[in-house]
Parts: C-alpha cells; structure tokens; sequence
C-alpha cells in the first residue's frame, strides 16, 4: 500500500500553543536529563568541542508527523545545533529517506535524539496509521474521525498527526463539543428520552460559546428514531452491524437528511471499508491514538 503526502499539512499551533509545546519539551528533557541537566555517558565518553553531523532517516515506509517539533527541541537543547530539514509532517516516507539532518556538538547531539526520536516515531506512527485507514475508505463519503483516547499530555499533538495522515479531528475535550453517551442517559426512562433530550439540548444552544456541535450516542434503531427527531448535529451509531447501519441510513435520510452519522465500534482496518459502504458520514476510530504502532526511525551519525 502506497500511502499519499498530504496535499496541505495542518497547522501547529491550531493543535497546541508555542507556549504549552516548549513546556511539552522541557518536561521531556528534564525526565531525562534530571534536574541536574546532565548526560553522563557523553560527559565521560565524547570530549566537548567534538561536532558531529547526524541524519535523522525513515526506516519503514509511512507519514511524517512531529518534524515541526525538531526546530523547538534542538534550541532547548543546544542552540549550537543547526537544522536542515528535508521532509515536513503530512509528506509520505519510504524506507531510508533523510527526514532532517542536525549539525551540532556531537554531546547535544546525542542528548536530544532520544526525545526527537520518541516525539517523531509515535506521531508518524499515528499519521501512518491514520493515512491507512483513510486509504481504506477512498471513495466513499465517510471521514476518519479521532476520539478522545488519547495520552495524558499530548492530545494536542496526537490531533496533530491524525489530521497530518489525512483524518478529521472529532471534539477536542469536554469543553468544546456535546457528545451525550448511554451513561449520560442511563437514568432516563425509555420513554422520557426525546423530552429529556430536547430540554438538555436547547440548554446547550444556550450556552456561550456555544458548543461546536451537539451528538447523541444510541445503539439501537429505536433510539435512533428518537433522536433523529431531535436538534442534534450528529448521532453516533455504537456497535451496529452494517445491516443496522444501512437500515440507520435510510432512517436519516428519510427523517432527518441534514443529520450526520458517525459509525463506532469495531472499527479496524478489515471492517471499516464495509462500514464506509453503508452510507455514513463519520468513523471514529479510537486505535488511531491509542493503538497506532510507532513508525520506525533512526539517527545516524555521519
């Protein structure tokens, strides 16, 4: 499988501030470095005023995310070392392509490629892992959509990477978006379940800011038709078979055209292609984030 660059990479700081990525990096160094700053194996083994030049490469076909990162991590750790880069996030990688070269003391050198490296091979691998999945459903209607299973700390930069592979970002957090799931409506009587709705959503129209959209989880067609008959953005269909899909298609269609969909549950690279075929909007995939393998990268010194 050939995976595509990304026509427009994203922008940065749409995901994170300049502020909170230094801070980002900085915690990254100092778990490290420690509090003392120090690398002692270079301290004994690499005599100071030694420079070196070193290329950062792919070792595995993928996507690049997390290259952006590399001016901010080389000033943190020495601005002694110079930045040449090759390839940007969003641009597809084959095997032994240079991705950035730094040129710098080989101490510092050897300092900050752990973090570069940690930072580069698990965004890449998101983006790669995005970039798939995205392939996956070409031609049809539907987007690949993030969640919020992200790592403590770096949902601002996981967003990143999946927009650098081609996805779409789904909420941010709690505090942009409405997403009303089965536990939210766990006390709501069957019965009682549009008033409760129709009350709980004109609060959020209410709201300033307002929300960026409000969705409604259900995971039966009887739910569904409830909802449908709501103010809602979005309705996220949990754990349907692709019958029960096509069936919530057609529902939408009929009832309510200017709702979308969004599929979730049992998403994986050999289901999402028929999930797609059924005609809805949105697949969320939680394994974007949370269970993308990194992608294999090296620094070699020249």
């Amino acid at each position: 499988m050939v995976l595509q660059a990304m026509p427009t990479p994203p922008l940065l700081d749409v995901f994170i501030t300049r502020d909170e990525l230094i801070a980002t990096i900085e915690r990254a160094k100092r778990e490290d470095m420690g509090e003392i700053n120090r690398d002692i194996t270079s301290q004994v083994f690499i005599p100071g005023d030694r420079p070196c030049v070193a290329t950062m490469h792919a070792r595995k076909s993928g996507v690049l995310a997390g290259a952006a990162l590399f001016p901010l991590i080389a000033q943190a750790y020495d601005p002694a070392i110079k930045l040449d880069s090759n390839k940007h996030d969003g641009d597809a990688l084959a095997p032994r392509d240079a991705i950035a070269t730094f040129k710098g003391p080989l101490r510092s050198v050897l300092a900050m490629e752990r973090i570069a490296l940690n930072f580069a091979t698990h965004l890449a691998g998101i983006a790669t892992l995005t970039a798939a999945f995205v392939n996956a459903v070409k031609g049809t209607k539907a987007k690949i959509c993030d969640t919020r299973k992200t790592i403590p700390g770096l949902r601002g930069l996981e967003k990143y990477a999946v927009a650098c592979g081609g996805g779409c970002n789904h909420r941010i957090g709690l505090y942009d978006a409405v997403l009303v799931k089965d536990n939210h409506l766990a006390h709501v009587p069957a019965g009682d379940l549009q008033k409760t709705l129709d009350e709980a959503i004109q609060r959020a129209r209410a709201a300033q800011p307002p929300p960026a959209f409000i969705e409604v989880e259900v995971d039966t067609l009887e739910q569904l038709e409830r909802v449908l008959s709501c103010d809602v953005d979005i309705v996220l269909l949990d754990n349907m078979t692709t019958s029960q899909l096509q069936q919530a298609v057609t529902m939408r269609d009929r009832a309510a055209p200017k709702v979308e969909l969004e599929a979730s549950g049992g998403v994986n690279l050999d289901t999402v292609r028929s999930i797609a075929a059924t005609g809805v909007d949105r697949i969320s995939v939680g394994a974007l984030t949370h269970s993308a393998p990194a992608l294999d990268l090296g620094l070699d010194i020249d």
